[in-house]
């Protein structure tokens, strides 16, 4: 049911949420205990680059949030080496709060702009 629903959501999100080579989406996937986020540009199909809690460099022994803003912090930096600036955020249904809101915060931080 909770599936389905964010599923539901995720498609509607999907729809008005487009990335282009100017400006890819950045967006978030969330497991129980891990976070990934992708910078995706969707014309041509391409991910520019990611992120993952389960990367070596990333602390472990951190409250999930604190991995969360890490990991943003991580794709910022990945994303100025690949010279993007600006992106588009994909929720990918999940609410903007908690762990989503902390990656997007470590990556404004980071110097992402969206």
């Amino acid at each position: 049911m909770k599936l389905t629903r964010r599923k539901r959501i995720k498609y509607r999100v999907r729809s008005k949420v487009k990335g282009t080579p100017e400006r890819p989406r950045l967006t978030v996937y969330r497991s129980n205990k891990n976070i990934h986020c992708q910078v995706i540009d969707d014309v041509n199909g391409t991910t520019l680059v990611h992120a993952s809690s389960v990367e070596e460099g990333i602390p472990t022994d951190l409250p999930k949030g604190d991995t969360a803003k890490k990991v943003g912090e991580v794709i910022a930096q990945r994303a100025k080496d690949a010279n993007i600036e600006k992106v588009v955020f994909d929720r990918a249904g999940y609410r903007y709060h908690g762990r989503v809101k902390a990656l997007a915060d470590g990556a404004r931080e980071g110097g992402l702009i969206f």
